[in-house]
């Protein structure tokens, strides 16, 4: 379980030493439930990609405590194995002098994998997400746009996580290519019986994958609904939302 309580997160408003600090998120309290792949969907400056940044604890919230299975998530022996991400920008997302072997073994040696079996292991990692093992020694320049994202998406899954967080993760990528991602993330999670957390502006996608969708508005929760309940949001700002996205 990964409770959420209470959350809030300012930045400095006009420089670092600025006494001014300007309110990104206020009051965020949710949990993600094992297994679930749990969308969060808000315009552009709604918070979601800054509650993604606490969520995988690469910031830390200013008031309130991110807490998995129990544990404070800025702690990184907290994370490792449970939680990993893939991003929108895949370009930048795999180290440009590395393979996509290497790319791949990174996260096995920080996960204590043992040397025995890599090999296979790497060239299962690329056929379970559409890619043939000769790619192993092709570099990310050499990739298209859905390539390389499902070199990061393998690399999310290859420490068997319980939770991936994927942020716009599918943005980037044209149409066609961005529903083979989408089916791709539904096949991982029943293999390995894992969960999402799903940031995302685009509520089509949100309702393609997801579970429940959380509705973000300025930095607060504006409601949290099934999907298979989506028309029947009750607040005025999420049928607007909704209304404009689908229309």
């Amino acid at each position: 379980m990964f409770t959420i309580d209470r959350v809030d997160k300012s930045y400095p408003e006009g420089g670092l030493f600025a006494s001014k600090r300007k309110q990104v998120l206020s009051g965020i309290s949710f949990d993600w439930r094992p297994g679930e792949c749990l969308g969060i969907i808000g315009e552009s400056g709604s918070g979601k990609s800054t509650l993604g940044r606490l969520l995988l604890g690469i910031e830390k919230p200013d008031r309130g405590s991110l807490l998995w299975e129990g544990r404070r998530i800025e702690e990184r022996t907290t994370r490792l194995g449970s939680i990993s991400a893939v991003f929108q920008d895949y370009s930048s997302s795999i180290n440009p002098f590395y393979t996509v072997e290497q790319a791949l073994m990174e996260p096995l040696k920080l996960h204590n994998e043992p040397r025995r079996g890599l090999h296979d292991k790497i060239d299962r990692l690329l056929r379970q997400v559409g890619l043939d093992p000769s790619y192993r020694s092709k570099y990310s320049h050499e990739l298209s746009g859905g390539e390389a994202q499902r070199v990061c998406i393998a690399r999310a899954v290859s420490t068997e996580p319980r939770c991936i967080l994927l942020d716009e993760a599918i943005s980037s990528l044209d149409g066609s290519v961005q529903v083979q991602i989408l089916d791709l993330l539904i096949r991982l999670r029943t293999l390995y019986r894992m969960g999402y957390i799903f940031i995302t502006h685009d509520i089509q996608a949100a309702a393609y994958i997801c579970d429940r969708v959380m509705i973000m508005r300025a930095g607060r929760i504006e409601e949290i609904v099934p999907v298979e309940r989506l028309k029947d949001v009750e607040s005025p700002y999420a049928r607007k939302l909704l209304s404009m996205i689908i229309a």
